[in-house]
């Protein structure tokens, strides 16, 4: 993708950002976005067949780089960083900072929508990170349930965090998560 297409998405997601803080996503319209972004309906759709495939790429840019250990190689996401953060403190840090409008898409009227692809990245984080909770899993859990234990818990951490703004360091909400698994 050329530097201009790049642009042109990065308006379309700030746009759709933008209405998605005011209004919920169905009452949403192409049109409206275009119009905040200041493109063409045929520049639209040549980056989207649809308003669902946008908000399915915006998750995507928002979310890969953490989720996908190879985004940040091939160039994808729209967050830069170099961390070695253990990955939860390292999302609560981007969260905390409101990279891309995080934290407020995750708390906005929609949020319904953002934490469901949310949690699907979140589940398969845990499972790339099981060996840092299996000491504390108990034997009688079957695997699948441990699993889906810590991703509702982080969850649940999250809510429960951005609902409170947030008032704790991305150290201590992480260590909150940590010890609640």
């Amino acid at each position: 993708m050329d530097r201009r297409q790049r642009k042109t998405r990065e308006s379309i997601f700030k746009a759709f950002i933008a209405l998605l803080s005011k209004k919920h996503f169905n009452h949403i319209t192409v049109g409206e976005i275009i119009e905040l972004a200041d493109v063409g309906r045929a520049t639209f759709y040549a980056h989207f067949e649809t308003k669902d495939f946008l908000l399915k790429d915006l998750c995507g840019e928002l979310f890969d780089h953490l989720f996908d250990p190879n985004a940040e190689k091939s160039g994808a996401g729209i967050f830069h960083c170099n961390t070695r953060d253990f990955v939860f403190l390292h999302l609560f840090k981007h969260i905390q900072n409101n990279d891309n409008n995080l934290a407020k898409l995750l708390s906005c009227k929609n949020n319904d929508l953002f934490l469901e692809y949310f949690k699907s990245g979140v589940t398969n984080l845990v499972v790339s990170h099981i060996g840092d909770f299996e000491k504390k899993k108990p034997s009688i859990l079957p695997h699948d349930f441990w699993i889906r234990h810590i991703t509702a818990t982080f969850i649940e951490t999250l809510k429960w965090w951005l609902e409170n703004g947030m008032s704790q360091s991305p150290e201590t909400i992480t260590e909150y998560f940590l010890q609640s698994v």
